[in-house]
């Protein structure tokens, strides 16, 4: 029987990540017209490092959230910061040419840096282990992580990895459900709400305004955007869309169109004994497997097994999440089976037709820039996102561009037939997961 865990603080949801944040301070509602160079919609990690990044520039800013900071994905999600942003770059040539393409590649390495960077700078508490598997559940996952090692070396990735067949996988992880794995000790993880609240204290420090509770209701296009609050009103220079899932039609419908809110689960085991930690997870590594409804998990700081997976399309979640993970964890970690399971949790994450991050300009407004879509991956992406928006607001460069040129399709339909179509491609994946 699941223990729920307590809410700290209103409009926080249910999660082991709330029971164990480092405080959870209360940012003011906006009451007022206030006039800024750029005002951002959206309190997770794209929009707090933007804020960051741009007020180290010398931009004033001003942040909107509707709820709490950290209140979406990047205080829900599985806290894994792993190496890389998108799923293939390669399937984008024909659109961003092959120098395009190593860019990504190189920026999906950059964007780790610039977690691990911010979180050392900034002296962040959020449990930041190092080490990361990919696992392969069939034999021709191995074929796919033998390439993927070839191609990381061939793209001049400086981090220890190492492939690990069969009967080497015992180093890493204790269990007969894998056929090898590839360890990267560049990518690992973390507390992900810790680590939003420590970087909003940045941001604070650094003088950006943020504002809860103070839902873009909305938005104003011209020379100077305005966007529209129950209570108030921001006039800015430039505008950041960084809601993800959560901009929706209304607000946006050319990026609400464009990204599908997608359910994913966790689980927090009872805190693990030492010998049950060094018997499954001998090296506090974090892991996910290859399959498109994959599996991923890793320990926390005080000795619980986080496990996550599931992925529905529906909007709405589980009616037992316990239920519907446990014959996962069981399997992956039979010695673990009848552990009594302390926090269970969910959250929406934003995925777009071809998994590729969205980042970029509005069509028809060029000074309101946006970023969402990051399939499942936006620890790091985020961070990435946040640091070429501001680049290009602040024209240091236009790396922003490689992204801006990949063509997004618009899910057609409508919202209420979005989740059914994209529902059917994912079960065509899966289908393919199990020949």
């Amino acid at each position: 029987m699941s223990v729920k865990s307590p809410i700290h603080s209103k409009h926080y949801p249910d999660s082991f990540y709330v029971a164990s944040a480092n405080g959870l301070f209360e940012h003011p509602k906006l009451t007022e017209h206030i006039t800024v160079d750029v005002c951002i919609v959206g309190g997770g990690y794209t929009g707090i490092n933007t804020a960051i990044e741009l007020r180290q520039r010398g931009y004033s800013v001003a942040l909107l959230e509707v709820k709490r900071i950290g209140w979406g994905a990047s205080g829900r999600n599985g806290g894994e910061l792993i190496r890389g942003i998108g799923h293939d770059a390669t399937q984008f040539k024909n659109e961003i040419g092959e120098q395009g393409v190593k860019s990504i590649q190189q920026m999906g390495f950059e964007a780790v840096d610039i977690v691990t960077e911010r979180i050392s700078e900034h002296n962040i508490e959020c449990d930041l282990q190092m080490g990361y598997c990919d696992l392969a559940v069939k034999p021709r996952h191995m074929d796919e992580l033998a390439e993927e090692y070839q191609d990381l070396k061939s793209q001049g990735y400086q981090k220890p990895i190492k492939l690990l067949d069969r009967s080497q996988i015992g180093e890493v992880i204790g269990s007969d459900f894998y056929q090898g794995a590839l360890v990267d000790m560049g990518s690992g993880h973390l507390h992900p709400l810790n680590l939003a609240l420590g970087e909003a204290r940045v941001a604070r420090e650094l003088g950006a305004q943020l504002f809860e509770y103070s839902a873009a209701e909305k938005i104003i296009k011209g020379d100077k955007p305005k966007v529209i609050t129950a209570q108030g009103q921001v006039t800015c220079d430039y505008l950041v869309m960084a809601g993800n899932g959560y901009i929706g039609n209304k607000l946006s419908p050319y990026l609400g169109g464009k990204v599908l809110p997608t359910g994913t689960y966790l689980l927090a085991t009872e805190p693990l004994t030492e010998q049950q930690c060094a018997t499954i997870i001998p090296q506090n590594m974090a892991f996910a497997d290859m399959r498109v409804a994959l599996d991923y998990f890793h320990l926390s700081a005080d000795r619980r097994l986080l496990f996550g997976g599931l992925c529905t399309y529906s909007g709405k979640d589980p009616k037992d999440i316990e239920a519907a993970l446990r014959p996962n964890l069981e399997k992956v970690f039979p010695q673990l089976k009848g552990i009594k399971i302390d926090y269970e949790w969910g959250g929406m994450m934003g995925i777009g037709a071809n998994r590729m991050p969205q980042i970029g300009r509005l069509p028809d407004a060029a000074n309101i820039y946006f970023a969402q879509a990051y399939a499942g991956h936006g620890v790091n992406a985020t961070h990435m996102a946040a640091r070429l928006i501001a680049e290009a607001i602040s024209q240091q460069s236009q790396r922003i561009d490689v992204f801006n040129d990949i063509k997004h399709m618009t899910f057609p339909g409508g919202p209420m037939f979005r989740s059914p179509m994209l529902a059917a491609g994912m079960l065509y994946h899966r289908m393919k997961d199990l020949l």
